[in-house]
């Protein structure tokens, strides 16, 4: 576990923002400190849609505008301080994503999981994610990304932001 490696568990949502903001004012310009963004992707269901050229372009349309979520990220990182080279981001694709090209993907059975995987892969120390804003019903019937991570990783921090 490298205490210097921070992996931050990106969906573009505002509570991951505001875990990307957080970040960035709690390291600002502190040197020696690697910020890698993480997201997971999770393609809507086929089934929902009449063509798969339909399914296709949706996959495609979702893609972009997390790319460029994660682009803005970045560069809020890079406004808070964090130099250049310190700052980078992974869009980890589904198997099942119609332009999937990627050597590793994710497999759908959990973000948590994935996130947690490549935390261990990749040998960072912390991991920083979002608290999403669910009721106690919500949490209980469907769990929360958060709550699993917090309850799988092993050996590291885990920054939970609301």
């Amino acid at each position: 576990m490298n205490e210097k490696r921070i992996l931050v568990a990106f969906d573009g949502s505002e509570n991951a923002l505001r875990a990307v903001d957080y970040v960035g004012k709690v390291l600002g310009a502190a040197p020696g400190f690697q910020v890698r963004l993480l997201y997971v992707e999770r393609v809507p269901e086929r089934d929902f849609f009449a063509t798969e050229a339909a399914w296709k372009e949706a996959c495609e349309a979702q893609a972009a505008g997390v790319r460029q979520a994660l682009a803005k990220a970045e560069a809020a990182l890079k406004a808070a301080g964090l130099p250049e080279g310190s700052v980078g981001s992974e869009y980890l694709p589904s198997c099942r994503s119609p332009q999937n090209q990627a050597p590793a993907c994710s497999l759908g059975t959990s973000i948590a999981r994935d996130v947690v995987r490549v935390m261990v892969e990749g040998d960072y120390g912390t991991v920083v994610i979002g608290r999403r804003g669910v009721s106690k019903a919500e949490e209980f019937l469907f769990g929360s990304v958060s709550t699993k991570v917090m309850h799988l990783a092993k050996d590291c921090a885990v920054w939970v932001v609301a």
